[in-house]
């Protein structure tokens, strides 16, 4: 075979006749081209370019040539190209000729110095060409903008202070408290028992608050690993470590600036993390892992816990300084066995909750089933209550819902049940009129002994559960049967 003498031998003149035809093919097979100067001027375009003036608004070449190329193509990307260097070697373009199929490469010197943009429209027809990749980025967008929603809607508060049902004093107590609360920028403690709504109160104040149309970002303390938490909280640089994004990511406080922060569950907070935490509300400053780069921000911390902080922080296990830090304005949530007079709204509430997430009908209990739930001691809150009604909505065949099927499921569930008539004879009767009336304490006192008595009754002497059944330590037991002696 013989070899053609017209090839070049050597790489140079290789690639400039690859570039000559090169050139030459997309002169010849594109929809057209144009070439930028290092200012980011418009100095040359073929004929197949002109024809597109008219849709570009243009009636006159030299209207548009020696002329920004951004103020006479929309959404160009040459600038980047000439301040990166790099080529962009497949993109869409969209502006008021319609929608390209574009390349764009830089252009050097000898020295390698980037002096120009070829742009190159491959395609002007891609909806039917590229149909397939068309469909396929639109796919995408489409995607990124749902995730964009999403994520912005989960930032937002999800409950208002209508959402905390109930008119007992305790609920219009704790109402009142959290709304002074909403108008203050201190920080906000929640104190109470599992269950019992802080969320929903960190969410309302949330709300009520002059930051209500900024981001609600959560961190649960017992959901998340020691090890991730100061991530967590202060974001990470890029490539911070092996595996880390190298895009970096943004933490907690960065994501709620000009917000609110939730801390849940503030008394699963490691040691460690309480340290770096106290310094960032006292300095109003972070620093990502992996950065020496301070970043300022601007939240309103609310926090919330089942545990004894003030225990806690006598056991030596949270930061004294950092408590009276986060207990500015508490706010004790009563638990659900304080507030008796709230169950039957919160029953109708959550059976609506229930119907309208499970696509089935409301259950309707009658009065005797209600006063059984309301009888109850209710150690898991409106949680357990919540837990019940679901049982009962899953397991009955009918939506109106008897005594005897409310008393199966909390047998079911292992619940100690208590009877309307043994609740409501506790209570101390009220003073005939004219006799001696004693004092409050006496009374209270007097009530406790008889709880005490009567559970001690229902556990056949059995203390520990004596105390589980009114929702105490076994140790406050103790102390209070001494008492008694």
């Amino acid at each position: 075979m013989t070899q053609d003498d017209r090839l070049p031998r050597d790489a140079q003149s290789i690639l400039e006749l690859a570039a000559r035809s090169m050139f030459d093919l997309f002169a010849n097979a594109s929809e057209g081209m144009m070439l930028v100067d290092r200012n980011a001027r418009v100095v040359w375009i073929n004929d197949q370019y002109r024809r597109f003036l008219p849709a570009l608004g243009f009636e006159r070449e030299e209207d548009f040539v020696g002329h920004q190329v951004s103020s006479v193509v929309q959404n160009t990307q040459m600038h980047q190209v000439l301040a990166t260097g790099k080529p962009i070697l497949i993109d869409l373009l969209s502006n008021k000729a319609g929608t390209f199929v574009v390349s764009r490469i830089p252009l050097r010197d000898e020295a390698g110095e980037v002096i120009g943009v070829l742009g190159i429209v491959l395609f002007d027809h891609p909806e039917t060409t590229l149909q397939p990749l068309i469909t396929k980025f639109a796919r995408l967008e489409q995607d990124l903008n749902d995730a964009r929603r999403e994520l912005a809607n989960q930032r937002r508060t999800k409950y208002t202070f209508a959402s905390f049902v109930g008119s007992s004093p305790g609920a219009l107590e704790v109402k009142r408290q959290a709304r002074r609360a909403a108008l203050s920028a201190s920080p906000v403690l929640l104190l109470g028992e599992t269950g019992t709504g802080k969320e929903l109160l960190a969410h309302a104040i949330h709300a009520a608050s002059p930051r209500a149309g900024r981001p609600f970002v959560s961190v649960n303390m017992a959901a998340v690993p020691d090890t991730l938490l100061e991530a967590e909280f202060f974001g990470v640089a890029p490539g911070a470590f092996t595996g880390a994004d190298k895009k970096g990511r943004d933490g907690k406080f960065k994501l709620a600036d000009g917000g609110t922060l939730f801390l849940d569950e503030l008394g699963d907070m490691p040691p460690s993390v309480q340290v770096k935490l106290l310094r960032a509300l006292q300095e109003g400053e972070i620093e990502p892992l992996g950065s020496n780069k301070i970043v300022r921000f601007d939240v309103r911390v609310v926090a919330a816990t089942s545990r004894d902080l003030q225990q806690m922080v006598r056991d030596g296990d949270f930061r004294e300084d950092l408590y009276y830090r986060l207990n500015v304005l508490p706010i004790r949530v009563p638990p659900l066995r304080e507030r008796r007079g709230d169950i039957h709204l919160l029953i109708e509430a959550l059976c609506e909750d229930i119907a309208a997430r499970g696509g089935g009908p409301q259950l309707e209990l009658t009065a005797d089933a209600q006063a059984l739930l309301a009888a109850q001691v209710w150690r898991g809150n409106i949680r357990e209550l919540r837990n019940v009604l679901e049982q009962l909505a899953l397991r009955s065949d009918t939506h109106h819902i008897e005594a005897a099927q409310v008393g199966a499921v909390l047998a079911e569930a292992g619940l100690t049940l208590m009877e309307p008539m043994a609740v409501s004879s506790s209570a101390p009767a009220l003073p005939e009129p004219g006799s001696a009336f004693r004092p409050l304490p006496e009374q209270i006192a007097e009530l406790e002994r008889r709880a005490i008595r009567e559970a001690l009754a229902r556990t056949d002497g059995n203390r520990a559960a004596a105390a589980r059944l009114l929702g105490i330590s076994r140790a406050s037991l103790y102390d209070r049967l001494q008492a008694m002696l």
